[in-house]
């Protein structure tokens, strides 16, 4: 007879073991990742779309709802890994937070033609409240973190309620201002929390989450760059594409390398300065890979004769995320204490992807030549770190 997996209705919230062995995402965690990577496939889709027609405007957009998929991902996974207690009340909280997300990704396209969305900002208040409430939760079971729960819970609904009130701004300028300074307050509310007390995340546990969104979220850039192939497939349009093919396979497989070449568990052991750099520059890292994915979609769309920008923007575009992406791991990898070669290599890298973009060759070229230098890279840590070992 197989064992049933019985799940309490509620059990008291206490805080999860920090050096627990063998911890391991759960099966509800890597659902939520699932569900959270379709926000982040709309938002890249629209970006895809602006690029390809010359609205480079669209990239501030996209960088601007990015923020919410990724700021409540990450509330939740630090939370997650402190206090997850898999009770029905803490799993019907993570559904909710997971409808949000979903709400969310319903109305970026809207945010991107009006620049409001009422539906973006609902689906916001819906994950940001239900981790209101877990975090009072925390505070009730946790009498040694209840401060730092309270100061949690208090600064997300205020600054919540702050993100509501915006609905009511109008114009490009408000908007902008408005929005930066509530991410600002968004971004002290964890740095004020843990004055009080750190929460006992399990650092390993942490590396693993962030680990798995990236695998994701990679997906989400090779299904992208499928669907956008096979269209331009079915429409007779094969010239070029066997560049960007290859090279978009180069530059997948190169990044997914470069992310695993060191673990990065010890950057989040290394002291509260470390683990907010890691844990806040990993936006980087994900916003540079879903930008990834629409450059290459978009580069499909040129060679198709289906979009009305040029070679250069889009290969620029395409060399500039992948830029960041590089630059923001060999910073993390330096702060592990990677070799200054290595540091060196990564920052040239970057500066060559972005010449050659700079110089405007056709996309597929541009492709396949980014492909190419990343490949190069990973090629020179494996002979590397050989000739070390």
């Amino acid at each position: 007879m197989s064992h049933v997996n019985v799940v309490p209705l509620s059990r008291r919230m206490q805080p999860r073991d920090p050096h627990e062995p063998h911890r391991v995402a759960t099966p509800l965690e890597l659902l939520f990742d699932l569900v959270f990577v379709v926000a982040i496939a709309s938002a890249a889709a629209q970006w895809h779309h602006g690029l390809a027609q010359g609205h480079l405007g669209d990239l501030v957009n996209f960088v601007m709802v990015f923020f919410a998929i990724w700021w409540a991902w990450m509330n939740y996974t630090w939370f997650a890994s402190s206090y997850d207690c898999d009770d029905v009340t803490y799993r019907l909280l993570t559904f909710a937070i997971m409808a949000g997300s979903l709400m969310l990704a319903a109305g970026i396209p809207e945010l991107f033609s009006t620049e409001q969305s009422g539906l973006v900002v609902g689906g916001y208040a819906v994950m940001r409240f239900a981790m209101v409430a877990m975090w009072l939760r925390a505070a009730a079971g946790h009498p040694e973190g209840r401060r730092t729960a309270l100061t949690y819970a208090a600064g997300i609904a205020v600054v919540q309620v702050l993100w509501i009130a915006r609905l009511l701004l109008d114009g490009r300028t408000a908007l902008l201002v408005s929005f930066f300074a509530l991410v600002v307050l968004e971004l002290l509310v964890p740095i004020v929390a843990e004055r009080h007390g750190i929460t006992p995340f399990h650092p390993h546990h942490i590396a693993e989450r962030y680990a798995l969104l990236t695998i994701i979220v990679l997906g989400e850039v090779i299904l992208a760059s499928v669907q956008a192939v096979q269209g331009a497939l079915e429409q007779g349009a094969e010239v070029g594409l066997l560049a960007i093919v290859v090279g978009g396979l180069l530059i997948v497989f190169s990044m997914w390398w470069l992310y695993f070449k060191r673990e990065h568990a010890g950057l989040f052991e290394g002291g509260i300065r470390s683990t907010f750099i890691t844990g806040y520059g990993h936006y980087l890292v994900f916003v540079s890979v879903a930008a990834t994915g629409a450059a290459l979609a978009a580069a499909v769309d040129l060679v198709q004769g289906e979009a009305t920008t040029t070679d250069r923007v889009v290969g620029l575009a395409l060399a500039g995320a992948v830029a960041v992406y590089v630059w923001c791991l060999t910073a993390m990898h330096a702060m592990a204490g990677a070799p200054v070669v290595e540091t060196r290599v990564g920052v040239l890298v970057g500066l060559v992807l972005l010449a050659v973009a700079a110089v405007g060759p056709p996309v597929g070229v541009t492709v396949l030549i980014t492909g190419l230098v990343l490949a190069a890279a990973v090629a020179h840590h494996v002979w590397t770190t050989r000739v070390e070992a």
